[in-house]
């Protein structure tokens, strides 16, 4: 069975427990931000360690844009000599 609070009858009564529950609510109040402090110094962190990530992903790529444009120039190079050693060839 639910227990039935009384009301305080007084109005210092009633102040006083106003005053206990808005302390309380301040004090959670304070420990919720501390911790969205913390979670956004952690996702500023992860975001950090995201973007080195891509920056190395992006000169990754780059590299690999530079290697297969020069492995394509070589592959012209060799198709036009062996067209060029048909043609002598025939």
């Amino acid at each position: 069975m639910a227990d039935i609070l009384a009301f305080p009858q007084k109005p210092e009564d009633r102040l006083r427990a106003a005053l206990r529950r808005l302390d309380d609510a301040l004090a959670e109040q304070k420990l919720a931000f501390t911790e969205f402090r913390t979670n956004l110094a952690a996702l500023g962190g992860a975001v950090n360690g995201l973007e080195g990530s891509l920056h190395q992903y992006r000169d990754s790529l780059a590299a690999t844009q530079q290697d297969v444009a020069r492995t394509r120039t070589a592959a012209q190079r060799l198709q036009a000599t062996a067209d060029i050693w048909l043609q002598k060839a025939r």
